[in-house]
């Protein structure tokens, strides 16, 4: 299993990764850097070699970066299961970054949760 980060959710993969690799799962882990242009040689690389994918950004997951790996795979006939964590398409009430970050599911509890599943 690979985790795609863009951004400041890198630092909750990196979180997860450390606490899941303590009940021995040990997922990858690979900071995008940025959405355009995507790494494409990165990603050859990472649908080649793993065939669940997470993507986490801080960013709506409609249209986004979760969005941008999905066209990649299908595009390069890649077959893959994409879970993409980021802002879901709707309300959301004002609040703490920490507690948004949960109520959006992609702080580093709710990677721990979907790489469990």
């Amino acid at each position: 299993m690979a985790i795609l980060t863009i951004g400041h959710p890198g630092n909750f993969a990196v979180e997860a990764c450390d606490k899941l690799a303590e009940e021995g799962l040990y997922p990858a882990h690979f900071d995008m850097r940025f959405v355009k242009p995507l790494d494409s040689a990165l990603l050859h690389e990472i649908f080649s070699e793993f065939k669940s994918i997470i993507t986490v950004e801080d960013g709506c997951i409609q249209g986004g970066f979760g969005s941008a790996v999905a066209e990649f795979m299908i595009d390069n006939h890649y077959q893959a299961q994409i879970t993409r964590l980021g802002i879901p398409d709707k309300w959301i009430e004002h609040g703490e970054q920490k507690e948004l970050y949960r109520e959006c599911n992609f702080d580093a509890k709710a990677i721990m949760e979907t790489v469990r599943r």
